[in-house]
């Protein structure tokens, strides 16, 4: 079973698990979780600041999820042939 798989399994039981389970998988998973911060680099923070900025000059529009998707679905077609 993919790791894709095993999140989707995973993240379906947890929307109908008791509050005991949720609680002892999260015990099991707590320090893990709390390590896994997210840690952005330099880099990442730059390029999120110069989004922002052609935003809000209005040099760069943003697209919306509907287009998003459009997009990506016409990449994965011809990623097919």
């Amino acid at each position: 079973m993919t790791t894709a798989a095993i999140r989707q399994k995973l993240h379906n039981y947890l929307e109908v698990a008791n509050d005991k389970k949720i609680k002892a998988i999260y015990t099991m998973v707590e320090d893990a979780i709390e390590d896994a911060g997210t840690e952005y680099t330099d880099e990442f923070k730059a390029e999120l600041d110069r989004r922002q900025a052609a935003y809000k000059n209005g040099s760069e529009k943003p697209v919306t999820a509907n287009e998003s998707k459009k997009r990506i679905q016409k990449l994965l077609k011809s990623a097919r042939k």
